[in-house]
């Protein structure tokens, strides 16, 4: 399992895409590709990450998908440059 948090593991994923944010599919989606321990294992650290997304402040609503389903998801502006440097403690 990985060391990293869901939050940093929900960032970087964030982080990493070229606009800064990313639909809900395409976040299980980077997890998976990144820590093959998710690959294999039952669905229910899906529901972490919805948990996380939607309790933490540090994560926003950025718009809605092309196809009308779901919205995207982006990194506060407030916790931006903490968390590209690593940083994901709460203020």
């Amino acid at each position: 399992k990985p060391a990293q948090s869901y939050i940093a593991l929900i960032s970087t994923a964030i982080l990493s895409s070229p606009e800064k944010k990313l639909l809900l599919s395409d976040i299980y989606q980077w997890i998976m590709d990144n820590y093959p321990y998710f690959k294999n294992k039952e669905k229910s650290w899906r529901n972490s990450v919805r948990h996380n997304l939607s309790l933490n402040e540090c994560f926003v609503k950025a718009g809605r998908s092309d196809n009308g389903k779901g919205h995207f998801w982006a990194i506060h502006p407030a916790n931006l440059e903490d968390f590209a440097k690593g940083d994901y403690h709460r203020r």
